[in-house]
C-alpha cells in the first residue's frame, strides 16, 4: 500500500506524512512544475504543467489497495476505478456510494456557473483546526481499513 497525494496547493500534505509514517506507509507527492515541494519523507515527483498532467500521472501509478488524497473529483472516480480509496481533503471518503452524485454537482455548478453573469463566487473557507482533526481521524480510520481489507 503507497498514499500518493495530489499535492499541488493541498492543506493536508504534513498530516498524511506525520500519520502514514506512523502506519510505515510510504508517501508520493505529485506536483507540476509551477509549484515547489520538498518533502523529507515523502517521494516527490514533478509533472509537467499540461492541464490534468499530475492527475494522469498521479492515476498511472496508483494501483488498487493504495489511498490517494484529492480534492478532484475526477481524479478521486479514477482512483476508484482501479480499486484504489480515495479521500478529499476535507475528510470525506469518496466511494462508489457516492462519487456519481458528487460528479453530478460539479458539473451542474460548472454549468451554472457558465451561464452566470456573475463569476465572482467566493473561494473555500479557511482551514480550521477542527478541518485539521476532522481529516487526521478519518484519513487514520481510512488506512486500518485498507489494511484489513489487504489481509
Amino acid at each position: 500500500m503507497r498514499v500518493f497525494i495530489d499535492a499541488d496547493a493541498c492543506p493536508v500534505v504534513s498530516i498524511v506524512e506525520n500519520i502514514s509514517k506512523k502506519y510505515n506507509i510510504p508517501v508520493t507527492l505529485l506536483c507540476d512544475t509551477n509549484h515547489v515541494l520538498s518533502s523529507v519523507y515523502s517521494e516527490v515527483i514533478v509533472v509537467g504543467a499540461g492541464a490534468d498532467a499530475v492527475d494522469y500521472k498521479l492515476i498511472s501509478i496508483c494501483h488498487k489497495g493504495d489511498i490517494v488524497v484529492s480534492q478532484d473529483y475526477g481524479v478521486a472516480a479514477m482512483a476508484l476505478g482501479k480499486g484504489a480509496f480515495a479521500i478529499h481533503q476535507s475528510g470525506k471518503w469518496y466511494t462508489n456510494d457516492n462519487i456519481d452524485q458528487m460528479l453530478m454537482e460539479r458539473h451542474l455548478n460548472k454549468k451554472a456557473r457558465r451561464s452566470s453573469h456573475k463569476n465572482h463566487i467566493k473561494g473555500p473557507k479557511k482551514r480550521t483546526e477542527e478541518d485539521d482533526e476532522r481529516f487526521t481521524q478519518s484519513f487514520e480510520k481510512m488506512i486500518k481499513m485498507a489494511q484489513e481489507s489487504e489481509m
